[in-house]
């Protein structure tokens, strides 16, 4: 959900509480608890799940376990991520005052809060970074060039926009600051 009027533009920044990232956690944590049960059973020998199949505690017993433990851990960081819903926030463009505030929500602790304040006045421009990927996959990343801070990223990188789509939110975003737009 995004607000603009004449004078300001709240841009609201999506964190960590997606659904794939919800999918992913989920299937990870389903099947590291596979692992470890497979893994765990082997060992007390009871090997319930594959009545065809012995599979022996060493190596792949063990192996198993070893994988579903670290699927655990793995599931656990993701689910923590997606409770504190890491990466959310806004980018608040107020022409009025001259100043922009980009705020999002780390990780617990005491810089949880990032909170970024600065002029109008020191913008410099928004640029558009073009970056060839893998077997020639362009990307396109949205910075905000500030004077003393250096590019200060607006689009993360894993958001599924079009090029077009990259463009047209540079133009406006562009237009409505009144900055020059860069390419690279």
């Amino acid at each position: 959900m995004n607000w603009r009027s004449e004078h300001i533009w709240v841009e609201l920044i999506t964190g960590s509480r997606k659904a794939s990232n919800l999918c992913w956690a989920f299937i990870l944590f389903l099947g590291s608890l596979g692992f470890l049960w497979v893994g765990t059973s082997s060992y007390l020998g009871r090997n319930s799940i594959f009545p065809y199949q012995q599979i022996v505690f060493f190596p792949q017993g063990a192996v198993m376990s070893f994988y579903g433990i670290a699927g655990l851990f793995i599931s656990s960081y993701l689910w923590c991520t997606i409770s504190w819903n890491v990466g959310s926030g806004y980018d608040r463009f107020d022409r009025k005052k001259g100043i922009v505030c980009l705020f999002r929500w780390g990780f617990p602790g005491k810089n949880r809060r990032i909170f970024f304040r600065f002029l109008i006045k020191d913008l410099q421009s928004i640029r558009i970074e073009v970056k060839e990927g893998i077997y020639t996959r362009r990307a396109l990343f949205l910075y905000m060039e500030i004077k003393g801070r250096g590019a200060i990223p607006l689009i993360r990188t894993d958001e599924n926009f079009t090029p077009r789509e990259i463009e047209q939110k540079a133009a406006e975003l562009a237009y409505f600051l009144r900055v020059p737009i860069e390419m690279n």
